[in-house]
């Protein structure tokens, strides 16, 4: 028996650029929040140690959560990539099949489409094997999980490493936030690069959004 067309199956190659401008994102804002709720003048040698530890934590936890979402997204991708197909090629109305191709395509391409290059896609799709009840996830797939949880942990580095190095909290935590300053802006940047828009307005409103994200964390959740 032939494959079913890896269309439906095929994964993404690790991580989209969206998608590990993201997870940074995420990591960034948890470490920012950790570091932003010392207490400059209280805090002793403990403190920062324990808020290290802290930042540490959430994020490798954080990086897990995020993972699992992400394998939940791939095999509900696949699953509704399985059913939409079992469902033209079980339905006899061609116009129902239609649909349900042009369902699935991106509009721009959908508007160029004529019904009878519809009906040929229906005619084909039913020609294929019988396709699997499940996908397994690929190799591809749990590789994008990993990286998650390693970007979401790496992140907390650069903001972290200040309090590493430095003996004095109020620098410290100054030198950290210029630090996740310029994370916050790089991203952006790198987001607008990848939408296609102005990359250096997109920075300087992820640093705007970012700040925000992280006084709301520092209000409700610390």
């Amino acid at each position: 028996m032939a494959d079913t067309p890896n269309h439906l199956g095929t994964s993404k190659l690790v991580l989209e650029p969206i998608e590990r401008i993201s997870e940074l994102l995420g990591g960034v804002v948890m470490v920012l929040t950790y570091t932003n709720l010392l207490d400059v003048d209280a805090s002793d040698d403990n403190a920062v140690h324990t808020m290290l530890m802290g930042a540490l934590g959430c994020n490798f936890v954080w990086g897990i959560i995020d993972a699992v979402m992400y394998l939940m997204g791939c095999a509900a991708a696949k699953a509704k990539g399985l059913i939409a197909l079992r469902s033209v090629r079980n339905t006899t109305d061609a116009q129902e099949a239609q649909r349900l191709i042009a369902g699935g395509l991106p509009s721009a391409i959908t508007a160029i489409l004529q019904p009878a290059e519809l009906e040929s896609m229906h005619q084909r799709l039913k020609q294929l094997p019988e396709p699997p009840r499940h996908l397994p996830l690929p190799k591809e797939d749990w590789l994008g999980a990993l990286a998650i949880v390693l970007l979401v942990f790496i992140s907390t580095f650069p903001v972290a490493i200040p309090f590493m190095l430095m003996h004095s909290v109020a620098p410290a935590l100054l030198v950290s936030n210029g630090i996740g300053l310029v994370l916050l802006f790089w991203l952006g940047y790198a987001y607008g690069r990848c939408t296609e828009h102005n990359p250096w307005f997109r920075g300087v409103v992820m640093v705007i959004v970012g700040a925000v994200m992280v006084a709301l964390c520092a209000e409700f959740g610390g």
